[in-house]
């Protein structure tokens, strides 16, 4: 079923189609771009700015270069994940429902879900942290964030809703000018990202998975996949979208370089130590000037308005597909009852929890990435076995070398969480 429809949609160059105008291109890149830098952006929360800042503030730029393989790693699993949504026409729950049966897709659900709802909660967190900056108390902030975040998903298009969601990507620059501002010494931001040093030691080890986890978070597979489907990519457009996710992997690994570069260079130099994404803004004031702490605070504002709105809905796309309820933004709610009710679900829980006072946020925004980290591995699984099946992606499916990069890098990561985990109980 999946090889015809790949084999009856691809030209005979396998490549994009021919196009007699600049308008009609336009409207081609219009109508596939978009899931994969939106997908890869979000990755950028308020947990992976968190994440970031405390990488860069504990170990300065010792892990800078772990950003090299993490991002080669996502491009690889992101890639792999829309070439599943373009060919099957399905998404990931979908498939794993069908190739793998009930029970074990609702112990991945529930995994997922309590994860994302740690995940949802460290955005909203990010919300209150960014605005008390700027002297607006949590129990205002929270609550209207909460509320337009609902509205806008509950009463927008897919179309205006991802429109709103591409131009909230373009903040993200304000990363990269707090990073410049900071004034890292280059010299040493080199070495930390060209040669390859990590302590063996539980924190360190725990802050790599923790940095794998925060940005190649499952979360994000199941909603890329969903928003192709959603999308209706088709397999002569695939380039264009394969396009679309590896700039979007660049990019927000460039952002995630510098978050972890201004740290170092300011709150690690100066032998300081952070507790909250918020600390981190707040400690760039007198090392790096209130510019770069203004610009700091404001990307995280944006990253965790962007993030609440969208790790709800993955967790709503991926749930109801796994259990055959229907869903999608175009739905209306008569339509998709389950998909808005648990949409809304996750926006109350995640809202309201961050209200209750002395939540340790940092601890959970950090344990909900190291989670992250550690159900990455058998998420994966799961792919690989699903694009490796010839009977679903036909000529599609992974080929030789890619299956041995791709098994290679969840190997590698079930040793890192393995060791994580071994270190731990020892210390």
């Amino acid at each position: 079923m999946a090889e015809s429809r790949a084999e009856g949609r691809a030209t005979p160059s396998g490549g994009v189609r021919p196009l007699r105008s600049g308008w009609a291109r336009v409207a081609l890149v219009a109508s596939v771009v978009g899931p994969g830098i939106i997908t890869a952006n979000v990755d950028n929360d308020a947990g992976g700015i968190a994440t970031y800042s405390q990488a860069g503030a504990d170990f300065g730029y010792t892990l800078l270069w772990t950003l090299i393989p993490i991002t080669f790693a996502l491009i690889l699993v992101q890639e792999m994940t829309a070439r599943m949504g373009v060919v099957t026409g399905k998404g990931l729950s979908d498939l794993i429902r069908e190739r793998f049966g009930v029970k074990t897709t609702f112990f991945v659900m529930l995994a997922l879900v309590i994860a994302n709802l740690g995940n949802t909660l460290a955005e909203f967190a990010g919300v209150a942290g960014s605005l008390e900056i700027f002297g607006v108390p949590r129990w205002v902030s929270v609550p209207a964030v909460a509320a337009l975040v609902w509205v806008l998903v509950v009463k927008g298009t897919a179309r205006v809703v991802e429109r709103i969601f591409l131009a909230a990507c373009v903040f993200y620059v304000a990363y990269i000018v707090a990073g410049f501002l900071a004034r890292p010494d280059w010299g040493e931001v080199a070495r930390g990202t060209l040669v390859p040093t990590l302590p063996f030691t539980a924190p360190a080890v725990t802050m790599v998975v923790t940095l794998v986890g925060t940005t190649i978070a499952p979360w994000m597979q199941f909603y890329l996949q969903s928003a192709i489907v959603e999308k209706g990519v088709r397999i002569e457009d695939y380039p264009l979208s394969r396009l679309d996710v590896v700039v979007g992997c660049i990019v927000t690994d460039v952002v995630a370089f510098f978050i972890v570069l201004a740290c170092a260079a300011t709150i690690h130099k100066a032998g300081g130590h952070i507790e909250t994404a918020k600390d981190a803004a707040l400690a760039l004031r007198p090392l790096a000037g209130r510019y770069a702490s203004a610009l700091f605070a404001f990307g995280l504002f944006n990253a965790s308005v962007f993030a609440a709105s969208i790790l709800p809905l993955s967790t709503t796309y991926y749930v109801c597909e796994a259990f055959g309820w229907e869903s999608g933004i175009d739905k209306r709610r008569d339509e998709a009852p389950q998909f808005y009710a648990l949409y809304a679900a996750m926006i109350v829980l995640g809202a309201g929890l961050v209200l209750f006072p002395r939540l340790p946020l940092l601890k959970i925004m950090l344990l909900s990435q190291t989670a992250n980290g550690v159900l990455l591995p058998f998420i994966l699984v799961y792919m690989l076995l699903l694009a490796g099946d010839e009977r679903l992606m036909g000529r599609y499916r992974n080929g030789r070398w890619l299956s041995v990069v791709s098994w290679a890098t969840t190997a590698i990561l079930i040793a890192l969480t393995v060791a994580m985990l071994w270190l731990t109980v020892r210390s």
